[in-house]
């Protein structure tokens, strides 16, 4: 009996191999069930991220910008031209007054005969600051006999005038000045208001 006994135990195994095994098949067979499921899932219900009008909206978005840094480059590009153009601006204003001087000196000396031969001097100095004035791009404005124009001329007083029409210069009493094209100070100037009207 004891020998039957033994047998039994020597012929009874485990069944945990076994069991083991056919889990490890039904997890993979799981898994690969699920694989499939997500996989076919994903692809089933898959949109793009970048949609049609997004691009659209983003190409605009760098054509606008893109727009935006030219006309920044265009008006640096401008502003530094104008200061480099007018950079002698100052300089110009602070000769004018000195120009000024030299022909109030002039007009001095006119009625005194004794400093005819100072006021030729004078009339050299000046003529010389015209000419460099002048090479800098400095000019007078014009403005006995042309019409009056409030960009350039400075209205003192309205007179009567037999040689120039209404509204057009007949006086001037400072000169004035512009640098290319900007004023650097308006002609101050008497402005007819045509020949006298008899009552």
């Amino acid at each position: 009996m004891g020998d039957n006994v033994m047998n039994d135990e020597m012929d009874y195994q485990e069944p945990e191999e076994e069991t083991t095994s056919v889990e490890a098949d039904g997890l993979a067979e799981a898994a690969d069930n699920a694989n499939v499921d997500v996989d076919s899932n994903t692809e089933e219900n898959f949109e793009p991220v970048v949609t049609t009008d997004a691009l659209i909206e983003a190409n605009e978005k760098v054509l606008r910008i893109q727009a935006e840094l030219d006309n920044f480059r265009k008006r640096a590009r401008r502003e530094l031209d104008d200061s480099l153009k007018y950079a002698q601006l100052p300089l110009a204003r602070d000769l004018l007054m000195v120009l000024d001087n030299l022909n109030l000196a002039l007009n001095a000396a006119a009625d005194n005969d004794a400093a005819s031969g100072l006021a030729e001097g004078v009339k050299m100095v000046a003529d010389q600051l015209i000419n460099a004035l002048n090479n800098h791009q400095i000019y007078a404005i014009e403005s006995v006999g042309h019409p009056f124009d409030p960009n350039q001329h400075e209205a003192i007083q309205m007179e009567s005038s037999e040689e120039y029409d209404a509204n057009t210069v007949s006086r001037e009493v400072r000169s004035g000045y512009r640098l290319h094209d900007r004023v650097i100070r308006p002609a101050q100037v008497f402005v007819s208001t045509g020949p006298e009207t008899a009552e």
